[in-house]
């Protein structure tokens, strides 16, 4: 065991006076592109992050379930009998939600202590919630002796977030943080549920992918996401289609959407969702045949489509992506060649394609930026595709 794992385990002692049964961890993820595709039946192209949640966990010989935070310092108790959304709200909700998805399935579980723990950074559009979702159903499946596939754990795991917590997320973050591999950006087709992996590594070819956490506001369940998923349902009753990705399966061209969709906004949205499967699948060739140049323009046609068609920016991603690509070169450091915001929208985190030596550079010209512009100063780290949901001790 590690000395962060011999750590974790020692707090749970603490906390409840008794060994912990073991230590499962899931991570956060970023999406390299394909955004609000995910609940339309379409593409994403994820990778998970090195910054996980934890959880040390031992099952106790009730139905009741005893929940800390190391993040926090709180604390929740409920009991698995009679557990139905609005019994635990707040951050608990999330580890609640899933041991409540798995008995609605028909899995029944042994009560549980929990300590969580995490390094994924909370609000910035990195899927904490998912990541933390997704260690406490490796956990608990684990304690009650459950064998899951990938997928159904995610499934479980979206289940809770949306039914449970009441955020209509698609299921791309949770299968991200089940299913991803060391290495790899993982193709996700949403519909089918089948899964690609796709070589990922920058370094190389001199190349990073540079995360930038705006640390503006991150709002989503105030009601402008489910907005988002709302208008994109109603442009396919328009369209008569079951979902927007079929748009994808019959070669509709963007051009022909406006002759179909006399609604501005509707037609914004779908344009959108259509545009951006293609660019994930376009993504996916860039980084086969190693087309940088290209994925870096797919990323920033991405941010302009989620600024102009979706309207999910912000003024600070905004003009941090302007920034990233605009900033004069020199011998220290060279413009992004493509950069981004990620995430459900209104907020959160900026990634960038850029030269590996140019990270400080760039991060600095982002400061500046927000300085200049009195916006929270915002922070920066290079990220590298690691593995998904495991086991540690």
């Amino acid at each position: 065991m590690s000395s962060e794992h011999l750590a974790l385990a020692e707090h749970f002692h603490a906390a409840y006076g008794r060994t912990c049964t073991g230590i499962w961890a899931a991570p956060g993820r970023v999406n390299l592109i394909g955004e609000h595709t995910d609940y339309n039946g379409g593409f994403v192209l994820p990778f998970a992050l090195p910054q996980v949640s934890e959880v040390a966990a031992a099952a106790r010989e009730d139905r009741m379930v005893h929940v800390r935070s190391l993040l926090n310092g709180e604390t929740a108790e409920f009991s698995l009998d009679g557990l139905a959304p609005g019994v635990v709200t707040g951050w608990a909700a999330y580890a609640a939600g899933v041991l409540w998805s798995l008995e609605q399935a028909g899995h029944r579980l042994p009560g549980l202590d929990l300590l969580i723990d995490s390094t994924v950074p909370i609000g910035a559009g990195l899927s904490s919630s998912a990541a933390l979702e997704c260690s406490v159903v490796l956990a608990a499946t684990d304690l009650a002796g459950v064998d899951l596939p990938a997928a159904e754990l995610a499934r479980l795991a979206q289940h809770a977030e949306n039914d449970f917590v009441g955020m209509p997320c698609g299921i791309m973050d949770q299968m991200a943080s089940v299913a991803a591999e060391a290495e790899h950006a993982l193709l996700l087709d949403t519909r089918s549920m089948s899964t690609e992996q796709v070589p990922f590594t920058l370094a190389p070819d001199d190349l990073a992918l540079l995360v930038i956490d705006s640390r503006a506001e991150h709002r989503l369940v105030d009601g402008e996401y489910a907005a988002r998923r709302a208008q994109c349902e109603a442009g396919a009753r328009t369209l008569g289609v079951q979902s927007l990705r079929e748009l994808t399966d019959d070669g509709v061209a963007p051009e022909e959407l406006p002759a179909r969709l006399p609604d501005e906004v509707t037609l914004r949205r779908v344009r959108h969702v259509l545009t951006e499967n293609a660019r994930v699948l376009a993504a996916r060739e860039a980084l086969r045949t190693g087309a940088y140049a290209q994925l870096g323009e797919i990323l920033s046609a991405s941010h302009a489509s989620a600024r102009d068609d979706f309207e999910i920016t912000v003024e600070e991603t905004d003009t941090m992506v302007q920034t990233l690509l605009s900033v004069p070169a020199s011998d220290h450091v060279q413009p992004a060649l493509g950069a981004r915001q990620v995430g459900g929208g209104f907020g959160g985190c900026v990634i960038a394609l850029i030269q590996a030596d140019s990270f400080d550079g760039l991060l600095a010209a982002v400061q500046d930026n927000a300085r200049r512009r009195g916006f929270t100063e915002p922070t920066g780290f290079l990220a590298h595709a690691s593995a998904g949901a495991r086991r540690l001790a």
